[in-house]
């Protein structure tokens, strides 16, 4: 019986979902769409049937004979099997079309004669060619074949041998085979000479995450779907394994352990383990227990024959060897979680006795030493404290926070520090850590039983900040939360914090939200709490900066002064995000770049893993506006990554990447991102990251050509900023955007007003970058109204100053419609300077435009005006062409066909007609062009 056979996959899975595979299967489908052959290879349990289930599914539906074989290891050894299995049911089918001989040896194989091979060698694999070729001239025939690997040879090298001489018969190979680490080369051998090899590799920590959900396995815990990821080496078969074992356990491992390996599972390993001596089982038993175990570490533990026993395993298989690795590794961590599975508790207890006097590290030393007690003890929880907090220190949340529910886990009752502060700390350590659902899970056991008001009020810190951006999920908490706080300051002020966030996510009220972050402030000056004072006024700041307030220079040096607080110092929402985010709105790129890199390399050093996605998004930023599109993409993309591991920004991270992909990516990749960012957004809540992602998205919109979108699109942006009181306009930089995609469109009106206004607030906040991008919007409008010069030269201006100032992509952007305006003029349209600016930038999807303009040469000479009534010519142009095709008698479906406008685009150019000429219905207009006609 085969391992495949072993594990059937749960009743509630999909065959025509293939999770974490979408692009090899892509590939896949696409190999086989253009009439080749396809060999999936990987290891045991990678997904390779489940992948060939799927693609043989899809191409089992179009008209075309199936053939199909499963092997198995413990048929191997019987000859012709597989032949049989793939020609037994259409041998009636084709052997009337065969010459006498192979029909007769092929007859011969099927009916279990072991020695046609030999004896009729040729005339047998002669039949094989020839029943494909006759399957083949009644249409498509695809082979499936399972489990290469255990193919009997007979059978392997018939196919072989048929399916190099196939040549253009439409005859395709859908294959899979177990490889480890041996080559798969020489499964080709048995398919067409185009065939596709396709590597199925591990899974991700986020994929892992995703079969388990798909799977219904929801109730795991991030941290231990990452735990789930390590164990099965991101295999998703022992992934789901495990996942199916914790769901059904009704006890969780205790923190520090190893997961629970099913049976299933070990059986996979133990025959192999059964093989080693008892001495080399102990000694692999400590290499399991061990962090990084070494020889050193495992003589130290007591194993005096460490180095024979390690060979004995290595020659195994077991372990994998590495003259350049001191470490001892697994060759798969399965293995050592099965070994430290089956161990008796008291061996495994025994084992870290051994390893808590031998390990070398305090942190190790300590682990060992709580696996190794059982029961409440002082002097344990104690060191296991001291532990988390030298782990914290170090910039390893994750362990401080195991750590820190191992010294809760042995703290007496009564104790001081008790045990539930000592959860709660661990608690603030896996949110540092962005593990959101363990620490909401410790908070909500801790406010189960916690009477003290600070312990509460802690407790519910933690609950809602582990709601991340989706802070409407935990409205009712507030009530409950300022009802423990009382009338304490120090209390208050976390809640009225939170609070502010609060006002700003959920209602999208600045101004509210920097009253209460102010207030936050005062309360924990008053209460003597600087952590929360610092982040408070970082808040205000920051809102303040969003908004345009004058106060907000003054608001970010109250925010940086000393005392400062190493934990504010390179949060995410801490002052120095708060000056980051001045000194890129100023346009002051260089001195941003230096300022959030610095951040960036602080919070990694921290192990703080919010902050990390943020402050790479950041940067990415940075990069953008400066015209590094290659580099802000790798960081956006970085960025997204981390957040879909650790669950957290994910939407904000989406937008970003939105950004990065429209102006040096791929387009359709961007408005995909920014469509999910957008409904991360919505899903949350979130009303200031709603307001980014469509404006990611209307930039999307505009790159692909999709001007009208782009309008639908930022116009809702302006509706959100103005509902929530941004009046900054270098907070998302969408303007330029909406006024270039409202010329596109005809609406160089609009435009225009538009510019006007948001130039009032770029002129009293002095945004320099803002300013040149409106002008090169308002050269555009002026283009639009004929006046070309003064276009010319406004353009000119806007693109020196953008490149003085640093904006890279923005300075080419100009150039671009430099080059588009100067191409109106007689001869050949001079599009070098635009391309040059945009290579340099790594602006390919600007790039594939400028190419597209210059191939397609000068434009057309614009057409006369047609003529109107003079009521008609004090319109602008976009209003003159509708009205005139009214009078010609068309539809407002006809007129947004012919003009390329949407049907709503028309309407709102009618109604401004109406008003502008004082008339009330396109009837009037007829009237006004009979009355010219008649004059």
């Amino acid at each position: 019986m085969t391992v495949r056979r072993d594990f059937q996959e749960p009743a509630r899975s999909r065959p025509d979902l293939v999770i974490g595979r979408e692009e090899l299967f892509s590939d896949a489908r696409e190999q086989l769409a253009r009439g080749g052959s396809v060999l999936l290879h990987g290891p045991a349990g990678i997904g390779k049937s489940t992948v060939l289930r799927a693609l043989a599914a899809e191409n089992a539906a179009a008209p075309r004979t199936v053939l199909r074989c499963s092997a198995t290891e413990s048929e191997s050894h019987l000859p012709f099997l597989a032949l049989a299995d793939l020609f037994g049911l259409v041998l009636d089918r084709v052997a009337p079309r065969l010459p006498a001989a192979q029909r007769t040896a092929l007859e011969s194989a099927l009916t279990g004669r072991e020695s046609t091979l030999q004896r009729d060698g040729l005339a047998l694999r002669l039949a094989v060619l020839s029943a494909l070729r006759a399957l083949a001239a009644d249409g498509p025939v695809l082979v499936v074949a399972d489990d290469l690997q255990w193919l009997d040879s007979a059978s392997a090298e018939l196919l072989g041998f048929a399916a190099r001489r196939l040549g253009d018969t439409p005859v395709q190979m859908l294959c899979a085979v177990r490889t480890e680490d041996e080559e798969y080369d020489r499964h080709l051998r048995a398919c067409p000479p185009d065939t596709l090899a396709v590597r199925l590799g591990p899974f991700s920590r986020a994929q892992v995450s995703a079969l388990l959900d798909h799977r219904g396995y929801t109730g795991l815990s991030r941290s231990t779907a990452r735990d789930i990821h390590r164990t099965s080496g991101g295999n998703p078969l022992f992934a789901l394994e495990l996942g199916r074992a914790l769901a059904e356990s009704p006890t969780r491992p205790r923190p520090g352990e190893p997961l629970p390996v099913p049976t299933s599972l070990r059986a996979l390993v133990l025959s192999r383990l059964e093989m080693l001596s008892a001495e080399a089982r102990r000694t692999l038993l400590v290499a399991s227990a061990g962090a990084r175990p070494t020889l050193a570490l495992l003589h130290a533990a007591g194993r005096e024959n460490a180095e024979a026993e390690t060979a004995q395993a290595a020659a195994l298989g077991l372990l994998a060897t590495d003259p350049e690795e001191p470490a001892l590794r697994f060759a798969h961590p399965l293995i050592s979680a099965a070994l430290y599975a089956e161990a008796p508790a008291h061996e495994r207890r025994a084992v870290h006795t051994a390893l808590s006097r031998a390990a070398s590290d305090p942190i190790e030393r300590a682990r060992h030493l709580a696996l190794a007690t059982t029961g409440t003890d002082p002097e344990v929880a104690a060191r296991l404290a001291e532990a988390a907090a030298l782990a914290r220190d170090r910039g390893a949340p994750s362990v401080a926070a195991s750590l820190g529910l191992l010294a809760a886990r042995h703290t007496p009752a009564g104790s001081s520090p008790g045990p539930d502060e000592r959860r709660l700390q661990a608690a603030e350590d896996a949110i540092t850590a962005g593990e959101a659902d363990l620490a909401r899970d410790i908070a909500r056991e801790v406010l189960t039983r916690a009477t003290v008001p600070a312990e509460r009020v802690r407790a519910w810190m933690v609950v809602i900040e582990a709601a991340g951006q989706a802070l409407g999920e935990v409205d009712a908490v507030f009530p409950q939360v300022l009802a423990d706080a009382g009338d304490d300051p120090r209390l208050l002020a976390l809640v009225h914090y939170q609070l502010a966030w609060r006002e700003l996510v959920v209602d999208g009220d600045f101004d509210k939200a920097r009253r209460e972050a102010a207030h936050a402030a005062e309360l924990a000056a008053r209460g003597g709490d600087r952590r929360t004072e610092l982040m408070s006024l970082a808040f205000q700041a920051s809102t303040e900066t969003l908004m345009g307030h004058p106060d907000a220079p003054v608001t970010i040096k109250r925010a940086l002064r000393e005392p400062q607080d190493p934990y504010v110092a390179c949060h995410h929402n801490g002052a120095g995000m708060a000056r980051f985010r001045w000194l890129l709105m100023s346009d002051q790129l260089s001195q941003a770049r230096m300022s959030i890199t610095a951040l960036l390399r602080e919070a990694r050093r921290r192990g703080m893993v919010e902050s990390e996605v943020h402050f790479l998004r950041f940067l990415a930023d940075t990069e953008l506006r400066s015209g590094h599109c290659g580099r802000a993409l790798d960081l956006a993309r970085e960025s997204l990554r981390l957040a879909r591991d650790s669950g957290i920004g994910e939407g904000a991270s989406a937008m970003l990447a939105s950004l990065a992909e429209a102006s040096g990516g791929d387009v359709d990749r961007a408005l995909a991102l920014a469509r999910e960012a957008a409904d991360h957004a919505e899903v949350d809540g979130d009303q200031m990251y709603l307001s980014r992602a469509l404006a990611a998205l209307g930039y999307a919109q505009l790159v692909s050509g999709d001007a009208a979108a782009a309008v639908r699109s930022l116009r809702r942006v302006r509706e959100l900023e103005q509902g929530m009181g941004i009046s900054d306009p270098a907070r998302g930089r969408w303007q330029g955007d909406l006024a270039e995609a409202l010329v596109r469109i005809g609406e160089p009106g609009e435009a225009h007003e538009l510019i006007n206004f948001t130039r009032v607030h770029a002129l009293r906040l002095d945004r320099a970058g803002v300013l040149a991008v409106l002008d090169r919007a308002e050269a555009l409008v002026r283009a639009a109204r004929g006046e070309h010069d003064a276009a010319e030269a406004q353009l000119a201006s806007a693109r020196d100053r953008l490149g003085k100032l640093g904006y890279g992509l923005e300075e080419a952007r100009a150039a671009f419609a430099l080059a588009r305006l100067r191409s109106r003029r007689p001869g050949p349209p001079a599009y070098d300077e635009a391309a040059r600016l945009f290579r340099r930038c790594r602006a390919l999807p600007w790039l594939r435009q400028v190419e597209a303009a210059a191939a397609a040469g000068p434009p057309e000479p614009e057409a006369a005006p047609a003529a109107t009534p003079a009521a008609l010519d004090g319109l602008a142009a976009m209003e003159r062409q509708v009205a005139a095709l009214v009078m010609e008698g068309a539809t407002n479906r006809e007129i947004a066909a012919r003009l390329f406008i949407s049907v709503k685009t028309v309407e709102a150019t009618l109604t401004r007609v109406y008003r502008k000429l004082g008339i009330r219905s396109r009837v009037d207009i007829v009237r006004l062009a009979a009355g010219r006609n008649t004059k």
